[in-house]
């Protein structure tokens, strides 16, 4: 499924953000930038030890904000590490955060020249982030940035694990559409 905002094309797939073939790909790291489980650990494993080696030296990041390294051995030439919220019931200012870490995601990816960026669904993992919630921020941040910033993006790709989540975006993809074309 996609969307064309200005002359960026918003794309959903479900599949493996590891094996995507764009400029950047965004991991949803932890603020240690340490590896982990899910996305993190799956980025740490197919892009071999010079990412590890790169985080160590950047040392951490906050949550909500982001942070660049080369892309190792994936196909993707950049990396970018953000960290979202862990889910404590969305009193905690978790949906701030979030955007955050999507807005500042797009932030670095522009000023490093990317012209193509894959998303997974961030902190919907070990995290508990609710992926209905979570997919709706992420498209509300993503759609804005887009249309409010300037840049050079092409392509804005999230890259979903699951049928589950995949359907939580495409909803809420649908539902944006809708209310573009006036409805």
């Amino acid at each position: 499924m996609q969307m064309t905002i200005g002359s960026t094309q918003l794309e959903l797939v479900q599949g493996d953000i590891t094996r995507q073939d764009t400029d950047a790909i965004v991991n949803a790291a932890n603020e240690r930038l340490a590896g982990g489980g899910g996305v993190d650990g799956a980025i740490h494993r197919a892009g071999g030890p010079q990412i590890m080696e790169e985080c160590r030296r950047i040392g951490g990041c906050p949550t909500g904000e982001a942070v660049i390294t080369s892309g190792g051995n994936l196909k993707a030439r950049y990396v970018i590490h953000t960290v979202g919220p862990i889910y404590r019931g969305g009193k905690s200012g978790e949906p701030d955060l979030l955007a955050e870490a999507y807005h500042n995601s797009l932030e670095l990816a522009v000023e490093n020249g990317v012209k193509s960026i894959a998303f997974p669904s961030i902190s919907t993992g070990v995290y508990g982030y609710p992926v209905e919630s979570a997919a709706r921020i992420a498209l509300g941040t993503v759609i804005s940035f887009l249309e409010q910033s300037v840049h050079e993006i092409e392509v804005v790709r999230f890259v979903l694990f699951d049928a589950r989540t995949f359907a939580a975006y495409e909803t809420n993809l649908e539902h944006f559409k809708s209310g573009r074309t006036g409805g």
